[in-house]
């Protein structure tokens, strides 16, 4: 299985923006920190991704649920993003199964279009890190990001 590694241009706006300075992560506090970005939107993607390595991350992505799981089990990232809606396996059975899976269970932060209340319940009561709704601010995933990282 291939692990994305190189940001692709984008001709379409993504549903996210971008911060206004992403400035370069200091030597040291996040490097070597892996984030698994899983979402089969390319634009989320590709905006996540160019904002979180310009801080210094590793960023591996996967483009459904399925590969979302297999990725996160093999490469052990430090915190997985996680888009609520994709194919093959929805974020909610990626959630269960990551929160089954390890006895030190990986950081998540769940981004999701949904506006319902009882999906950010169901996510929270799953143990779920963070809960942003898009669109977002790149700066509302950078200061979840560090927080969980930190």
């Amino acid at each position: 299985m291939a692990v994305e590694r190189k940001p692709r241009k984008s001709t379409r706006a993504a549903s996210v923006t971008a911060a206004p300075a992403a400035a370069a992560a200091p030597a040291g506090k996040k490097a070597g920190k892996r984030i698994l970005l899983v979402d089969d939107d390319p634009e989320i993607v590709d905006s996540m991704r160019t904002v979180l390595e310009s801080r210094g991350y590793e960023i591996l992505v996967a483009r459904d649920g399925n590969q979302g799981l297999v990725m996160a089990e093999g490469e052990e990232p430090d915190l997985v993003v996680l888009d609520m809606m994709m194919p093959k396996r929805s974020g909610f059975l990626v959630l269960e199964k990551l929160r089954r899976s390890r006895p030190d269970p990986v950081r998540v932060i769940m981004i999701t279009a949904n506006e319902g209340s009882r999906h950010k319940a169901y996510a929270e009561m799953l143990g779920v890190d963070d809960y942003i709704r898009k669109p977002f601010a790149m700066d509302r995933l950078l200061d979840s990001v560090d927080r969980l990282l930190s």
